[in-house]
């Protein structure tokens, strides 16, 4: 069992990648965002707490935890950001094998927040 300040620092580093993911459309920023959650919840009460309460990021935390559920919102931007990922990508001029790699990778997600709940 990790002690709870690796929690707390795995939680601190997850929402800041989660942050930087909201820039680099790389980093999935909800993903990270639930992790941090998950760390703060096993490491600091407060912290889950604040995560939990925080304007932006509450009520995702909440529907995910309590149905699995995406807002409709959200699934647009999450699979319209993957696709502009590997659209930049073939501008880009990426060799094939990666553009057929992330084409895998992005559909298997993009199917996968797709078919998720609707939050209401």
């Amino acid at each position: 069992m990790l002690a709870r300040p690796v929690w707390v620092a795995l939680g601190a580093l997850s929402l800041a990648l989660g942050l930087l993911g909201v820039m680099l459309p790389v980093l999935p920023t909800t993903p990270l965002v639930l992790l941090a959650a998950f760390c703060f919840g096993k490491g600091s009460p407060r912290l889950r707490l604040w995560l939990d309460t925080h304007p932006a990021f509450g009520e995702p935390i909440r529907q995910w935890e309590e149905s699995g559920a995406i807002a409709p919102a959200h699934k647009r931007l999450a699979v319209t950001m993957m696709g502009a990922t590997w659209l930049v990508s073939l501008a880009v001029a990426l060799p094939w094998p990666v553009l057929a790699i992330q084409a895998v990778c992005l559909s298997g997600a993009g199917w996968y927040v797709w078919t998720r709940p609707d939050a209401p």
